[in-house]
């Protein structure tokens, strides 16, 4: 009996059988299989996609942020450039002379060559000594700086200083006279030293000779002026007597410096 059981089982045909197909439950419909794998597919992109587009947005916002960020870091650097510096920083200025030195970069050494072409080829002609063109402008002006300048120095520190009214009252009356003749034959001079440069091919307004006495004639024009202020504020006759004391120091300088350079060639 159990042989036959056997054998009929294994002639049954695979029909016969119930497969996991056939047992369906009453909730859930039995579908064909393409359909089924149709449907749950669909289910499974509704619910991946959401969270994609979730990480979409999400992504954007940040991107969107830090252009934000980064715009108002330039419209806050615009205006601090356009501000200037903070009030709170601390600016720290120096100054040095030796810019002065450039003055004959200035398009005026050109012009003042220029001018005086003609006075240069006028002495030329002359035949003048060498030695005599080469110093005489040095002499000349060694004798104004020590004579002129230098007892007026003197006597302006007597109208200071001196308890004699009588030599107060003569000090007085030469000291502007001598310090004014002094500026006369100075600014005189400062031609004389050009014609003696010119004379011999020498550029001018290169050499700090020609600058500290540039800026000594500057300085002396201020001394001038100043007299004339002295009734309104007489604290300003001690400005007078410093500076005129510092301008007499400068042109010891510019002689010396004078000096080199008429050694130099």
């Amino acid at each position: 009996m159990a042989m036959v059981s056997v054998s009929s089982a294994a002639l049954l045909p695979s029909s016969a059988f119930p497969t996991s197909c056939s047992f369906t439950s009453s909730k859930i419909p039995s579908l064909p299989f393409p359909i089924r794998a149709l449907c749950f597919g669909r289910r499974r992109r509704d619910l991946l996609f959401p969270s994609f587009a979730l990480k979409n947005q999400i992504c954007e916002a940040v991107d969107s942020s830090e252009e934000k960020e980064k715009v108002e870091e330039e419209e806050e650097e615009e205006e601090e450039e356009e501000e200037g510096p903070n009030e709170n920083e601390t600016l720290l200025y120096s100054f040095t002379p030796l810019p002065l030195l450039l003055v004959a970069a200035l398009p005026g050494a050109g012009t003042v060559r220029s001018l005086f072409v003609p006075f240069v080829e006028l002495v030329k002609s002359w035949n003048l000594p060498d030695w005599l063109v080469h110093w005489g402008h040095p002499g000349n002006m060694a004798v104004v700086l020590f004579a002129m300048g230098g007892y007026g120095t003197y006597l302006g520190f007597r109208i200071r200083f001196s308890n004699d009214v009588e030599e107060k009252a003569k000090a007085k009356d030469l000291h502007p006279k001598l310090l004014a003749g002094m500026f006369f034959f100075f600014a005189l001079g400062a031609t004389g030293g050009i014609t003696s440069l010119l004379t011999s091919d020498k550029p001018i307004f290169e050499s700090p000779h020609a600058v500290t006495g540039l800026i000594g004639l500057a300085l002396l024009t201020v001394q001038t002026l100043l007299p004339a202020l002295f009734e309104g504020n007489p604290g300003l006759r001690n400005v007078h007597g410093i500076l005129g004391s510092g301008i007499m120091t400068l042109f010891l300088v510019h002689a010396a410096l004078g000096l080199q350079l008429g050694l130099s060639y």
